[in-house]
């Protein structure tokens, strides 16, 4: 909140009080009775009285109501700025691969809990913007469609696992199915993350015509291949309980990199947690959301309190000068 003042130029009048200040000094000397005594033994020891000493009290409140009115015309007005902010964001749609070797341990624990937390936190960074996710393996279906309520989001994303269709790596049909989900959207910006860490073997849909119907709607894919270069470790399950056993789960880099250049997005190779979550800072800092902030100035008069204070002192200060304070010329 800030005071302003619509008549500031009505503070060059406050220089008339000092002058009046001044007149008044001269006046009083100037009319003040004398008394001539033989010896000023008469007066020694004399103390003024209290209505003596307040004598010139009237003037000083009539200085004062003065200078109060003269802030009043100056019309002071108490100023609130009302900031209303509008957020465009961007519709984004996860593709995340859920296929069994999705549990490979090259990364703690394994690739589908890395995933999972590295899209939670990354939903948690795009506070402006609806957010979904598709899960796709050997088939692809929209586990939460495009929301604003990113707890939600986070409970559900929390919840995938492999296992929850059947086997195998259809990219074409992930793909297919997030863009299905954004294509009726209205907002200006629209973009698909898929994350895979294999080599598309399945589906209806093959992955570069799922690509060419993204880019015949705008929407951008930023392709994420997951996992390290050679041999993993890989939990299988035995009749002695889980074996572990190094096994090659090789990327289709080549794929994904055109997925991406086709729809004016970026592929990026994550080997580690730290360089996924590494990517999924890059996209947040390349897909930006829109904040406008609009000012509203409201104003209102705020000089009410100071009239009536003036006005208490005018009458204060005829009570005075016409009763306990009165003066004979």
């Amino acid at each position: 909140m800030n005071i302003e003042f619509a008549y500031p130029s009505f503070f060059y009048l406050l220089g008339v009080i000092p002058l009046l200040v001044l007149w008044y000094v001269f006046r009083s000397r100037k009319r003040a009775a004398s008394v001539n005594y033989v010896h000023s033994a008469f007066v020694s020891g004399v103390k003024k009285s209290v209505r003596l000493r307040l004598i010139n009290l009237p003037f000083a409140l009539r200085m004062l109501a003065l200078g109060l009115m003269i802030i009043v015309m100056a019309r002071p007005q108490r100023s609130d700025v009302i900031e209303e902010v509008t957020v465009e964001g961007i519709d984004i749609m996860i593709a995340l691969d859920i296929s069994g070797s999705m549990l490979a341990e090259d990364f703690s624990p394994n690739r589908m809990e890395a995933a999972r937390q590295t899209a939670t936190d990354f939903i948690e960074l795009r506070e402006g913007d609806r957010i979904g996710l598709t899960v796709f393996s050997g088939q692809s279906f929209t586990l939460c469609p495009l929301t604003t309520d990113h707890a939600l989001l986070r409970q559900l994303t929390a919840g995938v696992t492999t296992g929850m269709v059947e086997d195998g790596t259809a990219i074409g049909d992930g793909l297919a199915t997030a863009t299905n989900r954004l294509r009726d959207s209205e907002a200006e910006n629209r973009v698909i993350i898929l994350l895979t860490d294999g080599i598309n073997n399945t589906g209806a849909i093959d992955p570069l015509t799922a690509a060419e119907i993204a880019a015949l709607y705008d929407i951008r894919v930023y392709t994420i291949g997951v996992g390290s270069s050679g041999p993993v470790p890989y939990p299988f399950e035995t009749p002695f309980g889980v074996q572990y056993r190094e096994v090659e789960i090789p990327v289709d880099e080549p794929l994904l990199q055109e997925i991406a250049t086709m729809t004016g997005a970026e592929y990026f190779w994550a080997d580690s947690p730290d360089s996924l979550e590494g990517v999924y800072e890059a996209i947040d800092s390349l897909e930006t959301s829109v904040v406008e902030v609009t000012e509203y100035t409201r104003k209102k008069d705020d000089y009410l309190p100071l009239l009536f204070i003036a006005m208490a002192f005018l009458g204060l200060e005829t009570l005075l000068k016409h009763t306990w304070l009165r003066t004979i010329p």
